[in-house]
């Protein structure tokens, strides 16, 4: 094997692991930030985890960088053991420890949303909802859907995207879909069917019309960029619903090795694919840092909204075992889920 195939193997895989430490850099920096404007004091600032590889310390604060770059951390005085230091995280209201709390998942909500506007701006066209044209043969047309009709719904579902469109065609339960478009001014529901693809034991239709692209401007690219980004956090509480209805189980599910795998392979594809996968990871940690699961962000949140409501703190031991048996559970879920991304690129 050459070294220039070696290189093409290795560089993709590369770039997948430092994004998903920027990713974590952005997060824990997220929480960095806010603790100092909230004056509370910072133990270390860590990038990576496991053995140090070189650390200094500047005021108060230790800033280390170790060995495996695939986490990280900003640990602050007090918080997770009560303290009475000055600059104590324990110490301080809840709306300041709210916002140091949520500052995480906000700082990778605003990377996702560059990601998007970068996307977006890297086209040559904006993308619509508004069929343009059709495949030979388009089993759609049959049914109805004709060219200049604007998709405002599929099975329910707003539509506002051009991701919104494949997302809606492929949550699908069988080939056909009620679409809602919008005619000469007016709406008008069809069903509409489509021929199918089967993908690793999953039914998917194969979308038969092109949508239709309009010149960029600044607004059109701000506006496109918003509406995108909204669509992809959409489609990490739909995930969670499929999820939750059954619709996939966790063999469906990917960890670490899934995701660097899945981001190496959009790096070989090209730098919008790259940047469509990165953009998507980026606002599924952020969101689902938020969601009310022990050993999370959200978990905190959640307690500190309670706190705010009834004026009283959950007993710092049971905050401690709580957190300790959502992380062994959170740690259980990710080694099956990992043993399964082992198992599928072997």
């Amino acid at each position: 094997m050459s070294l220039t195939s070696v290189w093409n193997t290795v560089y993709p895989i590369i770039i997948a692991i430092l994004f998903f430490e920027l990713i974590i850099i952005i997060h824990e920096g997220g929480h960095f930030a806010a603790a100092r404007l909230m004056k509370i004091k910072v133990n270390e600032f860590s990038i990576g985890m496991g053995p140090k590889v070189f650390s200094f310390k500047k005021g108060d604060t230790t800033y280390s960088l170790r060995w495996i770059l695939f986490g990280g951390y900003c640990s602050m005085e007090g918080e997770s053991e009560d303290s009475e230091a000055e600059g104590s995280f324990s110490q301080k209201g809840v709306a300041a420890r709210i916002f140091v709390v949520v500052a995480g998942a906000v700082m990778n909500l605003i990377l996702g949303f560059v990601l998007v506007l970068c996307i977006v701006g890297g086209q040559n066209l904006v993308g619509t909802t508004t069929v343009a044209r059709f495949d030979e043969n388009a089993s759609s047309y049959s049914c109805g859907l004709r060219e200049g009709d604007k998709i405002l719904s599929i099975d329910g579902m707003r539509i506002y995207t051009p991701t919104d469109v494949q997302t809606g065609l492929s949550r699908s339960a069988d080939d056909t879909v009620e679409m809602v478009v919008e005619r000469n001014g007016e709406n008008m529901p069809l069903n509409v069917r489509f021929n199918t693809e089967v993908y690793e034991s999953h039914q998917y239709i194969s979308m038969d019309f092109w949508l239709l692209g309009k010149e960029k401007s600044f607004g059109s690219v701000l506006s496109s960029g918003f509406n995108n980004f909204v669509s992809y956090a959409r489609m990490v509480f739909l995930s969670v619903h499929d999820i939750i209805a059954g619709r996939y189980g966790i063999s469906d599910l990917s960890g670490p090795v899934g995701a660097v795998s899945v981001v190496s392979d959009a790096v070989k594809t090209s730098r919008l694919s790259m940047l469509r996968i990165m953009a998507l990871l980026t606002i599924n940690v952020g969101l689902f840092n938020l969601f009310p699961i022990p050993a999370l962000d959200g978990w905190r949140l959640f307690l500190l909204v309670a706190e705010g409501i009834t004026r009283r703190r959950l007993p710092q031991k049971w905050e401690y075992i709580i957190n300790a048996v959502g992380l062994a559970l959170l740690l259980l879920l990710m080694f099956f889920v990992t043993f399964s991304d082992i198992t599928k690129l072997f």
